[in-house]
């Protein structure tokens, strides 16, 4: 099994001007086009976490604005796991294509555990086994 920081998710409300913020800072570039209000940001020598910028409402109140994705190539077993460690299952519906589970870690943080395609696996497990 294999957990890793893919992505830090930023909620934002002007996602227009976050994207160049945080492009230009970083030097990252989009994984895939920026569409219906997200982006996937990428460091392009594939050394450190994506950043993910998620458009909200600016009416949404209280909502944690900022959240790790956590990379596995075992959600199931990296559940159980994380649950005998203290973390709990957020309660959600889930829909059957949904490759992400919201867990909640003993102070209170969400964070999500997201299953790698196994197309993809290899190689993100690889680059981090490089470092």
């Amino acid at each position: 099994m294999h957990v890793k920081i893919g992505s830090i998710v930023i909620d934002c409300n002007e996602f227009d001007k976050m994207l160049a913020f945080w492009q230009d800072m970083l030097h990252y570039v989009p994984k895939y086009p920026p569409k219906d209000g997200w982006v996937i940001l990428r460091d392009p020598k594939g050394k450190n976490p994506n950043v993910f910028l998620n458009k909200i409402p600016k009416s949404v109140k209280g909502r944690i604005r900022l959240h790790l994705d956590l990379y596995t190539d075992d959600q199931e077993g990296e559940v159980e796991r994380l649950l005998k460690m203290g973390a709990s299952l957020y309660p959600r519906d889930y829909k059957a294509d949904d490759d992400f589970k919201i867990l909640v870690d003993p102070d209170g943080n969400h964070f999500c555990l997201v299953q790698v395609p196994k197309s993809e696996a290899t190689e993100i497990f690889r680059a981090s086994s490089r470092d």
